[in-house]
């Protein structure tokens, strides 16, 4: 119920700051209004009496949908923080239901944001909560973080990638935070032949690891990057190298399943987590002359929220431990 102030205005509601989280998230004031249980001329209302309150534009309306402005992700950013505060107050001194607790990040295919994931939950010990991890494509990361579906977007840059990575990262209002350099490696089988050759000799080829002329019969694989296939928004570095078999895969699972049925390989960091993964994927070095610099990306215009917090240190904690700072 909205309340009036002592000049006669009104003042923004919780209701209202709600209305304004779930509209971001779908993207469209029909299909929130359904989420809300209320009508599109009942939601449109509000936000629109939001917008004259405050005196800010929060969405813009185009016939392809509706977007955030840029006042309007700024103050989602505070609208997140608000009802997550409430919701804290409310699940410790209100008797009932605790709300759930809502977080979500996207990132590239890699086991160590997963387990930094799994640590947050863990530690955290809550009841109920609404969290996502998207393992996705490299534009769909940067463009779930400006959309604020994401907090924390995980990706790497490289020579090659850095000069049109960086340009997408500033025209989107995000801030890139390094979070590790790592040297190539390829994941394989195994029981790859690569893995007994490296494994028996470790000074084969002068303890750098393997060549790209040891790779040439085996099948690469590399992750699709759907409409945005080009060579700077690939997962895996060297991408315009030519390749005698290549194959394209759009998760983890089947990618790791591949590389045990096929005795193929992946480029990667050479990060990767037993606990979660389990001993079929082997790391081996890969001798090339190129670094991998990964970090997380966030919006400029938003504050880190407590979960958002915990996860990040949970990450570099586990980055720490395996050794990569």
């Amino acid at each position: 119920m909205l309340r009036n102030r002592s000049n006669g205005g009104e003042r923004m509601t919780l209701q209202q700051l709600r209305y304004v989280i779930e509209v971001s998230e779908m993207g469209s004031m029909s299909e929130a209004a359904k989420r809300l249980f209320i009508s599109q001329p009942s939601l449109s209302n509000a936000i629109m009496e939001l917008e004259k309150e405050i005196g800010i534009q929060i969405f813009i309306r185009t016939n392809k949908g509706i977007q955030l402005s840029v006042d309007g992700t700024e103050f989602l950013g505070y609208a997140r923080q608000v009802i997550e505060q409430m919701e804290l107050l409310e699940q410790k001194y209100v008797v009932g239901k605790p709300h759930k607790q809502k977080f979500s990040i996207s990132t590239q295919h890699y086991s160590f944001a997963v387990k930094a994931f799994v640590d947050l939950i863990m530690h955290f010990g809550m009841e109920e909560y609404d969290f996502a991890i998207r393992e996705t494509r490299t534009y769909e990361i940067i463009e779930d973080v400006r959309m604020l579906k994401s907090e924390i977007g995980i990706l790497y840059l490289s020579n090659f990638n850095e000069k049109v990575i960086t340009k997408l990262i500033k025209e989107n209002e995000l801030d890139f935070e390094l979070l590790f350099i790592a040297q190539p490696h390829i994941f394989v089988s195994s029981k790859n032949p690569l893995v007994k050759k490296y494994k028996e000799d470790p000074n084969y080829n002068g303890g750098k690891g393997v060549t790209l002329e040891d790779l040439e019969d085996f099948p690469v694989f590399r992750y699709d990057q759907g409409v945005n296939n080009s060579f700077y928004f690939t997962e895996e570095i060297l991408s315009t190298l030519e390749h005698k078999k290549s194959i394209m895969v759009n998760d983890r699972a089947t990618l790791f399943n591949l590389l045990i049925g096929l005795n193929g390989y992946t480029i990667s960091t050479g990060v990767i987590s037993e606990e979660l993964n389990g001993k079929d994927i082997i790391s081996l070095p890969l001798d090339v002359d190129e670094i991998i610099r990964v970090g997380m990306i966030t919006h400029k215009n938003t504050v880190r929220s407590r979960l958002g917090e915990i996860f990040i240190s949970r990450l570099k904690e586990n980055i720490k431990n395996d050794g990569l700072v």
